[in-house]
């Protein structure tokens, strides 16, 4: 049986999206011949927790740890003290905000995690020389893990595997961080560092694939997933017409023309206003909040925290509609948010606010479980809503969705372990 090591950030108790593709890969490695090992960090300062995902950890895997300091309190204190957001990149952040940002663009590169790359090096070199290993394995964002893999690369000669799950400098938010041309450099020479060492780079879509191609040649895509079974949602279903959508919703993330077409919905069909819920679960930005009450949804609004990874499923499942909105950035194309897996398992209806010729795109067309509509296309986006609540009056709202099984973390996962045994031949 091969053993990998896999280096992550984020690792139970922690919630949220990070956390889900290392956790399953590792829940169904042993299944393919290799056995897992993490190390994680001792002392994280993760901001969503998620206590139920500890028991998706297979028993005997062995968990190494290694503490953190992370700038990022000392920030979050500054912030907090002068009001700013929390969370989100504050576009129009105080002058103490300001310089919180700039600090943390331009000194803390390649992000607030890295200081844990050298501590971690000395760790596992000693781990490495007293215990076998085939393979590490380091994922990111943060991507301080991938340069502790390029270290152990360089001084150990060890094979090595980077995960991307989200790129680096074509990141939706890197435009908007206050770099200077020094930092930005920098930040493009250690991506490029990464990419050309990794004796295999697996990313999440087909454009990080095409993009990474060009500094190494084996990047192989692995998408994201879901791992609950396939249930039938038929005697479930909410009884307004609801439209739900899971997940942080930003400033770049902010559908202004949706919320325009649901209030023009609304004031020209009543019985619209009465049947329609949208249901938003997990932060959103304030400038998100505002759009939705200048445009008078407040009423049809229905604001849910953040709630534990099993119950967001229940409320996929039941759901009419399932909305997802791509960031509205340069590098949107490249988005596929690790959502549109789990809408996928729910079997409803997609919604999706993207571009039409974008990866995500491609996945909702090549399953039929949706439709997307892009970024300004005010006419077609309220043909859509209308049709599909059309559907919802005649009780007649399903998807007929195809080839979703490619997608279940299990098979997945047996993709991963053919490019570890690929590469430790």
């Amino acid at each position: 049986m091969k053993k990998a090591l896999i280096i992550t950030y984020y690792w139970p108790p922690a919630g949220g999206s990070g956390v889900q593709r290392w956790l399953k890969f590792v829940k169904y490695f042993r299944d393919f011949g290799v056995e897992p090992v993490v190390f994680t960090v001792k002392n994280p300062q993760y901001p969503i927790l998620d206590k139920s995902l500890q028991n998706e950890i297979p028993k005997g895997v062995e968990i190494l740890k290694q503490p953190i300091w992370e700038p990022n309190n000392i920030v979050s204190f500054i912030v907090k003290k002068n009001n700013e957001t929390v969370g989100f990149l504050n576009p129009n952040p105080s002058v103490f905000g300001k310089l919180a940002q700039y600090i943390r663009a331009n000194y803390f590169i390649p992000d607030a995690r890295k200081f844990w790359i050298k501590p971690s090096v000395k760790y596992l070199k000693n781990y490495l020389s007293k215990n076998e290993i085939d393979v590490i394995i380091t994922t990111g964002p943060p991507h301080s893990t991938h340069l502790i893999g390029l270290k152990l690369k360089q001084k150990l000669a060890v094979k090595w595997v980077a995960d991307f799950r989200d790129p680096w400098t074509e990141i939706d938010y890197f435009h908007q961080l206050p770099l200077t041309k020094k930092s930005i450099k920098k930040h493009k020479y250690l991506e490029k560092e990464v990419l050309n060492n990794a004796d295999a780079v697996i990313v999440v879509g087909d454009t990080m694939k095409k993009n990474y191609s060009k500094f190494n040649k084996n990047v192989i895509t692995v998408t994201n997933g879901f791992d609950s079974e396939i249930v039938d949602t038929k005697g479930l279903l909410d009884t307004k017409f609801t439209m739900t959508h899971i997940g942080l919703m930003n400033a770049d993330r902010n559908p202004e023309m949706l919320w325009k077409v649901l209030a023009e919905i609304s004031t020209e069909n009543k019985d619209f206003a009465k049947d329609f819920e949208l249901k938003l679960i997990g932060k959103i930005a304030p400038d998100v909040n505002k759009a939705i009450l200048v445009n008078n949804l407040g009423n049809n609004i229905h604001l849910i925290d953040y709630i534990p990874h099993d119950k967001v499923i229940e409320f996929q499942k039941k759901s009419q509609l399932l909305l997802l909105v791509v960031n509205n950035v340069p590098s949107a194309k490249a988005i596929i948010t690790g959502k549109v897996f789990e809408y996928l398992m729910a079997k409803r209806p997609i919604l999706a606010i993207a571009p039409i010729n974008g990866d995500l795109a491609e996945i909702i067309k090549r399953t039929n479980s949706g439709f997307v509509v892009g970024f300004d296309d005010e006419v077609l986006l309220k043909k859509t809503i209308l049709d599909l609540y059309s559907r919802f009056k005649q009780q007649n709202l399903e998807i007929n969705s195809k080839k979703i099984e490619q997608f279940h973390r299990r098979e997945l996962t047996k993709k991963v372990s053919k490019i570890i045994n690929s590469i430790t031949k």
